[in-house]
């Protein structure tokens, strides 16, 4: 199964931005399509960004952060990153990538964004 670690969650401002990233590992491949999610207390995963694999240009977003989040990878490491912009109080969660769709046995410890004055 694949691992995954990701990392980069902080204490932001409103307006503020900061760029996840999320290492895989494990029986992971670079043509594996990748997606970022995000669970709030007592809640589902829920699905942020999603990108293709190696040599693919797909990538898609929720309604939600469309046009604030851009997801990426470099295939070379392994390594997924999601830059999120104009952060609102509303994106205050936890952030998890997993393969997509999502497998329940890959999930790792996630990062926490917290979004607040």
């Amino acid at each position: 199964q694949a691992h995954f670690m990701e990392s980069g969650g902080g204490l932001v401002q409103p307006g503020g931005s900061l760029r996840l990233a999320c290492v895989a590992s494990g029986n992971f491949r670079s043509t594996f399509v990748i997606g970022w999610y995000r669970r709030y207390p007592g809640k589902k995963h829920e699905w942020v960004a999603g990108i293709g694999g190696e040599g693919s240009v797909w990538s898609n977003y929720a309604d939600s952060v469309r046009g604030r989040f851009t997801i990426s990878r470099d295939n070379a490491k392994n390594t997924a990153f999601l830059q999120m912009n104009d952060l609102k109080p509303e994106d205050t969660a936890d952030y998890y990538c997993n393969l997509l769709p999502p497998e329940d046995h890959n999930w790792g410890q996630g990062t926490r964004v917290t979004v607040s004055s």
